[in-house]
């Protein structure tokens, strides 16, 4: 499946094929220790980011998931 942002479709993939294997390989085995793709991650989050916003696609009242999401709510 494409992205959201044409540019981003690379990055998409590089990132799936990093978190599969990460899966298959590690997390499945019982090691999740470590981030390897979380690198790649953002760099995908960015540019979705850069593209709803060239986009113009309201995002308004949407919630999204991330690393900092429980922090922020917890914070207060």
């Amino acid at each position: 499946m494409n992205s959201v942002g044409e540019a981003c479709t690379e990055l998409k993939r590089e990132y799936d094929q990093c978190f599969n294997r990460w899966f298959a390989e590690k997390f499945l085995k019982g090691d999740s220790a470590g981030d390897p793709c979380g690198q790649l991650f953002k760099r995908y989050q960015l540019c979705v980011q850069k593209a709803i916003k060239e986009k113009d696609i309201p995002i308004e009242g949407l919630e999204f998931m991330g690393p900092n999401k429980g922090k922020a709510e917890n914070s207060s």
